[in-house]
C-alpha cells in the first residue's frame, strides 16, 4: 500500500486542527458570548452548564423576568459607588449561575453532576474579569447538584472549583461568625 504524502498531521496542520481551543477554552468562549445578553452596566457574566460534554442549559446575569433593569433606568450599587462582589441586596440581578440553574430547570434538563462554565467582562471596559460565584450562587450550585465550576482568574488562567469544597467552607464560615456573635453576647 503506497504512503499518503499529505497524512493526517499535515492535514491538521494546513487546516488548523492543531490549534483548537481545549474544551475549557471552548466552553468558557461561549459563556462569554452568553455574558453579552447581561444587560448589567457594571459587570456582565455568563455561564454555561454541560453534562456529558453537551450544553444542557445557558444563564446570563440579569433582573427577574419583567423586573425593570438598569439599562433603562440606571444602577443603584453605581449610584452608591458600591465595589464589585458587594451590595447584592441593592440590585435586581439573578446571577448567571443561578439563571443557567433555573433556566435548566424550566426546561426540565437534568444538570446533577454537571460542568458550570462561568466568564465575565467590565462592562465598561470590556476586559475579562474573574468569575467566582459569590456564597448565594454557590449554595445554589451545591443543592443544585454542580460538581464543578470552571472560569477564569484575575491573570486571565483557567481554574477550576471543586464545588464539594464549598460545603466545608460555607460550614466554616458559618460555624465562625455564630461563635463571634455567641462571644459579642457575652461581653454586653
Amino acid at each position: 500500500m503506497a504512503q499518503r504524502k499529505n497524512g493526517p498531521q499535515s492535514y491538521a496542520r494546513k487546516i488548523g486542527v492543531d490549534d483548537r481551543p481545549s474544551k475549557e477554552e471552548y466552553y468558557l468562549n461561549i459563556a462569554d458570548e452568553v455574558s453579552k445578553r447581561s444587560p448589567c452596566v457594571r459587570r456582565q457574566y455568563g455561564a454555561v452548564i454541560v453534562i456529558e460534554d453537551a450544553i444542557v442549559s445557558t444563564g446570563y446575569n440579569g433582573p427577574a423576568r419583567g423586573v425593570v433593569n438598569c439599562t433603562e433606568v440606571g444602577c443603584l450599587k453605581e449610584e452608591l459607588n458600591l465595589p464589585h462582589y458587594s451590595g447584592y441586596d441593592f440590585c435586581t440581578a439573578v446571577h448567571a449561575e443561578e439563571n443557567a440553574v433555573i433556566n435548566a430547570a424550566r426546561n426540565g434538563s437534568r444538570i446533577l453532576g454537571g460542568k458550570l462554565y462561568l466568564s465575565g467582562r467590565d462592562y465598561k471596559t470590556g476586559a475579562q474579569v474573574e468569575g467566582v460565584p459569590c456564597p448565594r450562587c454557590k449554595r445554589a450550585l451545591i443543592n443544585a447538584g454542580i460538581k464543578e465550576v470552571v472560569s477564569t482568574n484575575s491573570e486571565g488562567k483557567i481554574v477550576s472549583f471543586d464545588v464539594k469544597n464549598w460545603v466545608e467552607e460555607d460550614t466554616k464560615i458559618y460555624l465562625e461568625k455564630l461563635k463571634e456573635a455567641k462571644e459579642s453576647k457575652t461581653h454586653i
